[in-house]
């Protein structure tokens, strides 16, 4: 490159920001600083292409997203010929005209006023009428229930995100409990077994094998570099849906929308990730749509080393401080990389200690319409995978936090029941290592009914992941044994329920607390209405992050999830335990993260464990203070 070329370069640009800071030009046109940048882009680009050989054969390439730009003209650039010769991809964008309207973070759609149109070379590119941001939710309201098939709302959701950002998350955020279960469970399972066939344009980013020695590089390529939040997931065990590989991202899109809207954490410094190993499902292996690799799925050495890097590079590029939550793996991993890692980075497992958290809080808040304490009662689990065992060992720490037990009292009273019957000490040699704290003694019992029988559970908890468990003999013997049972029936999806809400209410003759995973419509029997919970891990997981990220957290410490807990159950009110309810209404979601999220940042001040100091006086009102807000905001 000739010493012209860089001498040529090195005066238009100082040209320009002589221009820009100038006094006497601070109110220039703003079109006209983009034009000058555009044409010294434009002159470099002549001279480069001309030192790289281009011989003039082919037009500039530059695309000039600017408010005049002419589309027709540059697609016949684009278009060219250029006779297969590999060309650089020029492309300039400014925050104006088309460009404003195709940016999400940016468009306001109708809601542009007359002044913001000029300023911004908008007119003409939208209709004449200017709505305000509640007349365009009200719109966007009647036309998602237009829709009669749930997956449609969520596709329309979906695109709603990658136009207008803020109008997604102010509609979503004021109709929390209507639209909640579309951009989520369990509308998100559907979404994730038919995202090869609905995939649009891209949502996160895509780590496969192929970029091994790679992924730090590939971490560089997201547009966002001041990343605090990460969701990823390898798609091994997607809700309870098995192993849907690549196409599992909707789960980190989906978490970190929620993390947005319901703790208020800033879109941008939130990144959703896909680990993309291969996959065991056969009908994806052979679906001609499906958008991951095409090969069984990595284990061992191979996946460890891939996971290994990743972790590494995410530290580098982001610091200590990013929160990296892991969503979906399955169990032999999901224990493995939380146990690894927990003491090196910033992690959480919402599988096994958000779903924990939010059934603590539950529990916690049941005590009031079943009595006792928690060391009062017997806890039977279907279900020993991660979810189950995380749930069980947060219960224990709670006991033993208010009894002083020791850890293997507090768990005793803590049954779990998996595939091959009842889990018991004459099974320990055969058992995985993280079900062997609950291997009590007691006679062998194979199944769910006559472990009810044998152990007589006052709470009886599903995380089986396999529907219609609870089944008429169960619940009966439930109430048989307690005057109010508690039911928890948290597999999900809805279809992996392992009773509904209607089935609880009416075998138990209207005696049952029951709470889901998955929401369930308000029950009539005998002529009162029942109420359900659902025991949504989007109770905790967004304001937990956001107190983790507030206070500058460097590791999660259990006391953490404990405090989550108790916060979640204090939300509850007496008007709501009237009415047998366990959880607070979604309506004041935000109002529970700030909870969360202060007591979260206050007891890791307290550990000792918090970076951000000094430490704020009100940790709830700078909670809410750090929240994000997605009202419009006035352009110049």
């Amino acid at each position: 490159m000739s010493y012209q070329l860089i001498s040529n370069c090195i005066r238009q640009l100082l040209e320009f920001l002589m221009l820009a800071s100038s006094s006497s030009f601070k109110r220039i046109n703003s079109l006209f600083c983009c034009c000058i940048v555009l044409l010294s882009l434009s002159d470099l680009q002549r001279q480069l292409l001309g030192v790289l050989g281009d011989k003039g054969e082919r037009k500039s390439s530059l695309s000039v997203m600017a408010g005049n730009q002419d589309d027709d003209n540059a697609a016949t650039d684009d278009d060219d010929d250029d006779d297969g010769q590999p060309f650089t991809p020029w492309n300039v964008s400014v925050a104006s005209g088309h460009a404003l309207l195709r940016s999400p973070q940016h468009n306001k759609g109708l809601a542009f006023s007359e002044k913001e149109r000029d300023a911004h070379y908008l007119r003409g590119l939208l209709p004449p009428a200017v709505f305000t941001q509640e007349l365009q939710e009200k719109r966007t309201l009647h036309l998602l229930r237009q829709y009669q098939v749930p997956l449609h709302r969520y596709i329309a959701m979906m695109d709603l995100q990658e136009t207008n950002e803020r109008l997604f998350y102010k509609l979503l955020i004021d109709n929390v409990d209507e639209l909640l279960p579309v951009v989520y469970t369990p509308t998100v399972g559907e979404a994730c077994q038919k995202y090869g066939s609905i995939y649009r344009r891209q949502q996160g980013l895509y780590i496969s094998l192929k970029d091994k020695g790679k992924i730090l590089e590939v971490l560089r390529n997201w547009p966002e570099k001041n990343i605090q939040v990460i969701v990823v997931t390898d798609g091994e065990r997607i809700l309870g849906l098995g192993d849907l590989g690549c196409q599992g991202m909707g789960i980190p899109v989906g978490k970190l929308s929620l993390y947005t809207a319901l703790g208020g954490v800033r879109p941008s410094v939130c990144l959703p990730v896909t680990i993309d190993v291969g996959t065991k499902n056969e009908a994806l292996l052979k679906d001609e749509f499906y958008i991951g690799l095409k090969q069984k799925r990595a284990t061992g050495e191979e996946y460890n080393e891939l996971l290994e890097e990743f972790m590494t590079a995410v530290k580098k590029n982001y610091g200590e401080k990013v929160l990296i939550q892991f969503e979906d793996f399955a169990n032999h991993n999901a224990f493995e990389l939380l146990s690894k890692y927990r003491s090196t980075h910033l992690v959480f497992n919402d599988d096994i200690q958000g779903t924990a958290c939010v059934v603590l809080g539950g529990l916690l808040s049941a005590l009031k319409l079943i009595g006792g304490t928690l060391s009062d009662h017997t806890f039977l689990f279907l279900g020993a995978g991660e979810a189950g065992t995380g749930i069980a060992e947060l219960i224990s720490l709670e006991i033993l936090k208010k009894t002083k037990v020791t850890v293997e009292e507090s768990r005793k009273k803590i049954w779990l029941v998996d595939s091959k019957g009842l889990i018991v000490s004459s099974r320990k040699d055969s058992l995985q290592h993280f079900k062997l704290p609950w291997a009590h003694d007691h006679a062998p019992v194979k199944g769910l009914l006559e472990a009810v029988k044998a152990i007589k559970p006052t709470i009886l908890i599903g995380t089986s992941g396999v529907g219609k468990q609870f089944t008429k003999e169960v619940i009966e013997a439930m109430a048989s044994i307690n005057a109010k049972p508690l039911i928890l029936a948290l597999s999900n999806p809805t279809s992996q329920s392992e009773c509904t809400a209607e089935e609880a209410y009416t075998w138990s003759q209207g005696h049952a607390i029951f709470a889901s995973g998955s929401p369930f419509d308000p029950v009539m029997y005998d002529g009162k209405e029942f109420v359900p919970g659902q025991a949504n891990n989007a109770y905790v997981f967004p304001g937990f992050g956001l107190g983790l990220i507030m206070c500058g957290a460097i590791r999660v410490h259990d006391e953490f999830l404990l405090v989550a807990a108790e916060a979640l159950a204090s939300q509850v009110t007496e008007e709501e335990y009237a009415k047998g309810i366990i959880y607070p209404p979604f309506k004041k979601i935000r109002k529970i993260s700030a909870v969360i999220a202060a007591k979260v940042a206050s007891r890791a001040y307290e550990l000792g464990l918090a970076s951000n100091l000094p430490r704020p006086k009100d940790l709830v009102k700078f909670a809410e203070s750090c929240m994000y807000s997605p009202t419009y905001r006035h352009y110049r």
